[in-house]
């Protein structure tokens, strides 16, 4: 064990918000990792319990989970565009020579870090170029650049002209297809597969057309059965109510964006044991913006309205039905940041009408049991790695307080006062919605 491994610190003079979906501020309190992992949550009276550690004065800040990601696109930007680009085409592109793929690549890694000093300490990547998110992750855990801990899908299954085709998914001609690419999928070692089952917002040239079913049923099926044979859980975009269902009778296990459900759906949830993952992050500038700004079309914003609407029913359904609900924010569509996690919480709050504690819950420890990772990380629990942000003020009276956070430890590693460089277009025609 390394010296580093073995470094004691002691978390000071700051207020515990835990992670759990009942937390309450918790003064008085020192927290002390050893390495990597949490090793006692003690009265500052028990100084005998740190003696010895490093410590770090929080300055009367609160020291909390670290956010976790749910659904990212490292290859994305974020920024707004005057026009759809042909993504397809791009990718061949950047994809069609050594050096600019690795440019590519490295794009990635800074997106990672990015992530990383916003406060996200996991991202759920669920869609890629070739293998660069797995292999991002491979190196991460190498200790050969700081970044957030990765669970990654690598590139998602579509078909033929479907959601992301070409770009950050395969499009798979027939079921053989798909299964091949489930295989290569599972000779990178990823952590998840994602399927891409209906089209998206800006897929629709007529308004009513996104969310349309593109894969058929038995595609949904076989790919479900056979990555759980290889113990790979299978998330899929969906956002129209047919591909809900579509999706819950054939397998999958986690639900991304949503649609309008009915009854028969909330049960196949319940049945399928399976989590939604929210994300009203990517559709609102299309809603909400005026089209001279987001440079939406007609189609796109009605389209978007259709969408968002869904989500947000499918949400408060799952909520009322005890079905567990993750949080993502769908980053790399446009005016969606590799910093901006933390306006997810609060459209969470405003639009579905949840608690700001429930909020923070929901992004660190109820995104962590959804992902499979409960036991690992998001809650402040001795035992649990450290993956931990601090913040000024206290997120559950204002939420957006998480925009900057004063400190991120990851996997143990102390960062003070990460710096991200913004997009002031995009903060300002944002924050418009807080």
């Amino acid at each position: 064990m390394s010296a580093a491994e073995q470094k004691r610190i002691a978390y000071t003079n700051g207020t515990i918000l835990d992670g759990t979906k009942d937390m309450e501020p918790l003064e008085g309190m020192v927290l002390v990792t050893a390495g990597n992992t949490i090793e006692a949550i003690v009265p500052e009276s028990e100084k005998s319990a740190y003696a010895g550690c490093e410590v770090h004065d929080l300055e009367g800040g609160y020291l909390m989970p670290g956010l976790i990601n749910m659904h990212v696109h490292l290859a994305g930007n974020g920024k707004p565009q005057k026009k759809q680009r042909d993504n397809e085409a791009l990718v061949k592109k950047i994809m069609s020579n050594g050096l600019s793929r690795a440019i590519a690549y490295r794009m990635v890694r800074s997106f990672a870090q990015t992530e990383l000093m916003s406060g996200v300490t996991t991202v759920r990547a669920v869609g890629g170029l070739s293998d660069f998110d797995s292999r991002c992750r491979d190196q991460i855990v190498a200790g050969d650049f700081l970044g957030p801990r990765i669970l990654a899908a690598n590139e998602a299954i579509s078909v033929p002209g479907g959601h992301m085709a070409g770009s950050v998914a395969i499009a798979a001609v027939s079921i053989d297809e798909a299964l091949a690419q489930v295989e290569r999928a599972r000779e990178q070692n990823v952590d998840l597969i994602k399927l891409m089952i209906t089209g998206g917002v800006l897929d629709g040239k007529e308004k009513g057309e996104a969310g349309v079913l593109r894969m058929k049923p038995e595609m949904v099926k076989a790919v479900c059965e056979r990555a759980h044979e290889l113990g790979f859980s299978v998330a899929a975009h969906v956002e129209g109510t047919e591909g809900l269902k579509v999706a819950l009778e054939n397998g999958v296990d986690s639900i991304e964006h949503g649609a309008t459900p009915d009854e028969h759906i909330i049960d196949l949830f319940k049945q399928r044991g399976a989590a939604l993952c929210t994300t009203l992050s990517p559709v609102l500038p299309f809603v909400m913006l005026d089209r001279s700004v987001s440079h939406a079309s007609e189609v796109e914003q009605y389209n978007a309205s259709l969408v968002f609407e869904g989500i947000a029913a499918c949400s408060k359904a799952a909520l009322a039905a005890g079905v567990p609900v993750a949080l993502g924010n769908d980053v790399g569509c446009p005016w969606i940041t590799q910093y901006d996690f933390w306006r997810e919480l609060v459209y969470f709050c405003k639009f579905i009408g949840v608690s700001e504690a429930f909020a923070l819950h929901g992004a660190t420890l109820a995104n962590a049991q959804v992902a499979g990772i409960g036991e690992l990380t998001g809650s402040l629990e001795v035992g649990k790695r450290a993956d931990m942000i601090v913040t000024a003020k206290n997120p559950l009276e204002d939420l957006s307080t998480l925009r900057t956070v004063k400190h991120v430890v990851c996997d143990g590693v102390f960062i003070a006062r990460p710096h991200v460089k913004r997009n002031a277009v995009v903060d300002k025609e944002l924050d418009k919605f807080l």
